[in-house]
């Protein structure tokens, strides 16, 4: 009877919370810090927005069947054997850097815990920080010259591979890093072995994230223009298919050069071709980031 009478009169008083006061400084930090959010959101809303529209303006004469049937033609003419150029760059340079930023990202993941991971960490995140120009300097010593290849598509290729493994292997590294040790440990007790686990098991659940750090991988090689100046040149004509000895066209080449020419042809050219690139570039980040969603969304991460 006693210990009744004891819970009636502590529970009561340990079950009523006390009312949290929040400060006037507080109050005027979670304002100040709403309204930076808002604002700064507003603001790359803003710039984003302007320079779709001003490219879309200036390229908007420029827009039409003509653009993709026709070569260009020293000032003018069509975009199509630069449309075809950066489309064989940017799926070539993926083929060749995806198996081994993937292979990287593996390793990483799952051995790359001691001294060779630290140092292949070290040297991926070098890589990330060399201009983009320096690649195609080193690209132009070696392949160009060196090896003979000239002006080519294989030299171009190769070059965005090197710049874009970093980026494959790091995406490929958190991807797979998130996924629980839980999942590696039932996969072990199950008694199959590593080769079984990371093709059957890990990398089936880290697609998602390694499908869209592709994606921004090939809309990072679209907008490359420095290390190809020195690689693949430049060509009028369509690609015929020889790997070396040939440049190709692509389309920052007309966004880089057409733009200095003192003609208004030139000048709408090459904002169609920012326009293309811009537009090919956020169809692939949208891609990317609804595929993601989507799958997911099948594995139970989103209703």
């Amino acid at each position: 009877m006693a210990i009744n009478v004891l819970e009636e009169q502590v529970l009561p008083k340990m079950s009523t919370p006390k009312k949290f006061k929040v400060s006037l400084w507080r109050r005027l930090m979670t304002v100040f810090a709403t309204v930076m959010v808002i604002g700064s959101f507003v603001f790359l809303a803003a710039m984003f927005l302007s320079i779709i529209v001003d490219v879309l303006i200036h390229a908007w004469p420029a827009l039409n069947i003509k653009l993709l049937t026709d070569i260009t033609n020293g000032i003018g003419g069509g975009l199509k054997n630069a449309i075809e150029g950066s489309i064989i760059i940017s799926l070539g340079s993926l083929l060749l850097a995806a198996p081994i930023g993937i292979s990287a990202g593996i390793y990483l993941s799952e051995h790359g815990h001691g001294n060779a991971g630290k140092l292949l960490r070290f040297l991926s995140d070098v890589l990330v920080g060399v201009p983009s120009i320096v690649l195609g300097y080193v690209g132009y010593i070696t392949m160009v010259i060196y090896l003979g290849w000239q002006f080519s598509v294989a030299a171009g290729i190769i070059t965005l591979t090197v710049m874009l493994l970093p980026y494959i292997a790091r995406s490929t590294e958190l991807a797979l890093s998130n996924i629980p040790l839980s999942v590696r440990e039932a996969g072990y007790g199950l008694g199959a072995g590593e080769g079984r686990i990371v093709f059957k098991i890990l990398l089936p659940g880290a697609a998602p994230a390694i499908m869209t750090g592709l994606f921004y991988a090939v809309a990072l090689s679209m907008g490359e223009t420095a290390p190809l100046l020195y690689t693949a040149g430049w060509s009028n004509y369509m690609w015929t298919g020889n790997l070396t000895k040939e440049p190709i066209g692509y389309l920052t080449y007309v966004i880089w050069t057409f733009i200095n020419e003192p003609f208004a042809e030139s000048h709408m050219l090459a904002f169609a071709a920012a326009f293309l690139i811009t537009a090919g570039v956020l169809m692939l980040i949208l891609l990317g980031r609804w595929y993601m969603v989507r799958a997911q969304r099948r594995m139970g991460a989103y209703r």
